[in-house]
């Protein structure tokens, strides 16, 4: 049976994914109320929406939040999985209840950029706590994913393109300012989301070109206690020795933003003259890494 046809409900409601949603949930209704809605400033997806609507027409946000996750929802429900679509309509409904039971009150200031950066900031926490809880407080993403597999366009892109139509609405409906300011709290809350689910387990990838290189793998494979792949290449090439060159080997391995300074190091103490290149990575999968655990 696939892990899409079973609801896993230990996952959901465990400790930590319940932790994880009632932060996200809290960030999120600390954002809304305490900076952006004061203002009517807006993030993308669904959440601009939702102000959008409740600034020009008073449509209420919580309905909105609801009305408008419900087809991400459904498509979360066919596409990913039952417990993922379970989980997102947790953190919605416990959202709604949050907005309307919690009275946080809008931050005193009439700095508006402060309060585009640091609603982006909460709004930010809040996307990456609940997908790291095993659902989304706005599913704008999830239909973005599943649009760029029957089309051209990456999920980015899609995504881009969706909050850009957003945001020229919002200057037309509301005011340039405000359309303008918007950005920078998508911008900030895009960057925030992205660190808070890599966090420092952002993987990297390594690469060391050196003529001790058995004795790099060494230290990579024994010391560190990380896998390695290796490529055969050729060192040399210098600009005033061209025609000098040595057979090589080039060592490969995917680390965290944590353990790169130790490792480059240690590397360098047993190699002065190793030539490291450092490549970040948007995802790993497979072979010898810390999986993280998904629902």
């Amino acid at each position: 049976m696939s892990h899409t046809d079973t609801i896993d409900w230990k996952g959901i409601f465990s400790i930590q994914s319940v932790l994880f949603t009632m932060g996200a949930v809290l960030c999120m209704t600390f954002a809304l109320k305490g900076f952006l809605l004061p203002k009517g400033f807006l993030d993308g997806g669904v959440t601009g929406i939702s102000i959008l609507l409740y600034k020009k027409l008073e449509v209420p946000v919580g309905i909105s939040l609801i009305l408008f996750n419900i087809p991400f929802v459904v498509v979360g429900y066919r596409k990913i999985g039952k417990s993922f679509a379970v989980q997102t309509t947790f953190a919605i409904i416990l959202l709604n209840l949050c907005f309307y039971l919690i009275p946080f009150q809008g931050i005193q200031t009439e700095d508006k950029l402060l309060v585009a950066l640091f609603g982006g900031f909460f709004v930010g926490l809040a996307i990456g706590l609940a997908i790291k809880g095993g659902g989304v407080l706005d599913g704008m993403e999830v239909v973005a994913d599943y649009t760029h597999k029957k089309s051209g366009f990456s999920t980015s892109e899609i995504v881009m393109l969706f909050n850009t139509t957003l945001f020229i609405i919002a200057a037309i409906f509301l005011s340039t300012e405000q359309a303008m300011y918007s950005i920078v709290t998508y911008f900030t809350a895009m960057k925030i989301s992205d660190y808070v689910v890599d966090g420092f387990e952002e993987y990297t990838a390594l690469s060391v070109i050196s003529g001790k290189h058995e004795m790099i793998k060494s230290i990579i494979v024994n010391d560190f206690n990380k896998a390695i792949s290796v490529y055969k290449g050729e060192r040399g090439y210098l600009p005033t020795s061209f025609d000098v060159k040595h057979d090589t080997d080039i060592v490969m391995t995917i680390v965290t933003r944590l353990e790169i300074h130790r490792m480059r190091l240690a590397i360098l103490e047993a190699d002065p003259n190793a030539f490291i290149f450092i490549q970040s990575i948007k995802e790993v999968t497979g072979g010898i890494i810390k999986r993280k655990v998904k629902h």
